[in-house]
């Protein structure tokens, strides 16, 4: 859901151009990586959208939607830094078309399910798929072309991303109008189908500096973050005090302590704590986590605002949410163009104020018959707070780590980025269970509106921590 550019630039831009590339089409070479991204970023806020049809088709509770979600959003989290090692080890080329032939196969499983809980499981393995699709596009994209045309068509890259987040809800509803929730699934297959030879033919093998894989690692941090989720979800139905969910929210905590021991002795960590000791990183970090959290916990249940209380279709309420989707492809390449100029503190603080009020300002006009041009304003807020957040926050990482480093930073900062939405849609979730449900229009509002204000208090942190980012971030050695 939140797939940016800083997935693997840095690491990318650490990449010579491969001599066996040089009489490929750039043109070609841009398609064969950005097709199969585009079809991961798009894939995910189609679902988003496709929630309330799929929840009256699949007969799923409000966990299940959750999880609908998560469990992508949890295996590519938990995958992501791994993958980016396993493309250095056997070839970057390799990993990729194996992430794209899983993301079809399980695309074919999602559309096939007929239960939440087979849904729920071919998500996941989307995810881990996506994992291998996103960082290594960007690696090989650079790895293949020219150098003196490298930030052109990175550039592209990153619009071609952006295309995918803004069009998503649009494109899903339409399909799911059109025909049914299935072929937002069932489209992937074709399009992975040709992308695959398309890629292989394109795109030359590279590798980078042989790293261990942390499996450890990924065990008990994939393992805490999973158990933590799970928790919060179930909580707000089966109670804070029951068995299992005491179980999972202590687990969850053990194994992620278990985890920071873990990487603190580990001679090649999938974690680095030493690039914690950067103010710049670990402020960013927690920007990054309480900016997602918010956000997307809040777009999780406002997605579905326009269906459940309003009766708006899948297609019309994907329109009404385009003032807030479409304006970052307009205000985060200015704010790229002028985050040198500024510094990324001044940016990152005032986008996480816009989006803090915008969150703010619809849980306070929210109501069962609220007209939509209401929504316009703070929509378009929103949507200049995320357009001001994204490029200046890979710049700081990029500026707080030194260049051995920054591809992991950046990255750990998407990781931390996902860990972030799951989270959110977990207690953001949890809070409008605890106020209201789906029986009717008002007490889905009765739920949304607390829901959303803990967003917006999620985001105002996020807000705070960033006024303390350094204006100029200095390399953690």
């Amino acid at each position: 859901m939140t797939h940016t550019l800083e997935s693997g630039d840095a690491r990318a831009a650490a990449v010579p151009p491969d001599t066996g590339t040089k009489t490929k089409p750039v043109g070609a070479v841009i398609a064969a990586v950005a097709i199969p991204m585009f079809m991961v970023t798009l894939d995910n806020l189609v679902v988003t959208n496709a929630l309330p049809v799929i929840k009256a088709e699949l007969g799923a509770s409000l966990s299940d939607l959750q999880w609908f979600v998560n469990a992508y959003t949890l295996s590519f989290a938990a995958l992501l830094l791994s993958a980016s090692a396993l493309g250095d080890r056997i070839g970057r080329r390799r990993v990729f078309l194996a992430g794209i032939g899983l993301f079809v196969v399980a695309s074919a499983a999602c559309a096939l399910a007929t239960e939440p809980w087979m849904l729920i499981a071919a998500r996941a393995v989307q995810g881990v798929g996506g994992a291998a699709v996103m960082p290594l596009s960007l690696t090989l994209l650079a790895a293949a072309v020219p150098a003196k045309m490298r930030s052109a068509a990175i550039g592209i890259w990153g619009g071609i991303a952006g295309l995918g987040i803004a069009v998503g809800p649009v494109v899903g509803g339409a399909v799911v109008e059109g025909l049914n929730w299935q072929w937002i699934f069932w489209l992937n297959i074709p399009i992975g189908l040709l992308a695959l030879p398309f890629a292989a033919r394109m795109l030359s093998e590279s590798r980078g500096a042989a790293r261990t894989l942390d499996l450890p690692g990924v065990v008990l941090s994939a393992g805490g973050v999973l158990a933590l989720v799970w928790g919060v979800i179930h909580g707000a139905e089966d109670g804070w005090t029951a068995p299992q969910v005491l179980t999972a929210l202590i687990g969850g905590a053990v194994l992620l302590v278990a985890f920071v021991a873990w990487e603190n002795r580990v001679a090649d960590p999938m974690l680095p704590l030493r690039m914690f000791k950067s103010r710049g990183l670990s402020l960013s970090y927690i920007v990054s986590f309480g900016f997602s959290a918010g956000v997307f916990g809040a777009i999780f249940l406002l997605a579905q605002f326009f269906q459940v209380v309003q009766g708006y279709s899948p297609l019309e309420s994907g329109i009404r949410t385009m003032p807030w989707t479409m304006v970052p492809m307009v205000v985060a390449p200015l704010a790229g163009l002028i985050v040198d100029r500024v510094g990324p503190r001044i940016l990152i603080a005032t986008g996480q104020l816009c989006l803090a009020v915008s969150l703010a300002w619809m849980a306070v006009i929210t109501t069962v018959d609220v007209p939509y041009v209401s929504f316009v304003a703070p929509f378009v807020l929103g949507g200049i707070g995320m357009g001001l957040t994204f490029a200046p926050s890979s710049t700081i990482v990029m500026a707080s780590a030194s260049t051995a480093d920054q591809g992991m930073a950046s990255g750990i900062n998407s990781t931390v980025r996902e860990v972030g939405v799951a989270m959110g849609i977990a207690v953001l979730a949890s809070v409008f269970a605890s106020h209201g449900s789906y029986s009717d229009p008002q007490a889905y509002v009765d739920g949304l509106v607390p829901a959303v204000w803990v967003g917006a208090g999620l985001v105002a942190c996020a807000a705070v921590v960033a006024v303390f980012l350094p204006r100029h971030a200095q390399p953690v050695q």
